[in-house]
């Protein structure tokens, strides 16, 4: 049996949570939580989407998305507003508050590099192979529903 350090499962884990106790004291000025931190960063880059599909971008069900959509809104990031062509879906939309918050993120952004110690090009090589293993993982969950 493998050490708890030597697993991959651990190392993920644990580089997750060092990333999210580093992002906290550059997003607490603001008052944001990662979680409502990445919703944003996913409006940035396209505006108006339904709440279906944010919660399908960023892995989120319904349930978790939620309360973090009702906290962005009550602190002045976004909107909600039901879509007029259906009025089953809601449209999250940033507020101006929301936009400029993208300014923002450039420091933040900056941050987060500066605290990993990596090149630009260790980090674009390190998100490419987490991205890639994401997409196996998920292609052998589905593979694994259909049995």
């Amino acid at each position: 049996m493998l050490a708890l350090d030597a697993q991959l499962c651990f190392a993920v884990y644990s580089a997750a949570h060092a990333l999210n106790r580093t992002y906290k004291p550059l997003l607490d000025p603001y008052g944001l939580t990662y979680p409502q931190y990445i919703a944003l960063m996913t409006l940035w880059q396209e505006d108006g989407r339904t709440v279906k599909t944010l919660g399908a971008k960023l892995g989120l069900d319904s349930g978790t998305l939620s309360p973090v959509l009702k906290r962005l809104e009550a602190a002045g990031y976004i909107h909600r507003t039901r879509d007029k062509s259906d009025e089953r879906q809601v449209l999250v939309t940033l507020t101006d508050k929301g936009r400029a918050m993208e300014r923002e993120a450039l420091a933040i952004r900056m941050a987060i590099g500066k605290a990993t110690g990596c090149s630009l090009e260790a980090l674009q090589a390190l998100t490419g192979e987490l991205q890639m293993l994401t997409e196996r993982l998920e292609a052998g969950q589905a593979g694994d529903d259909a049995a």
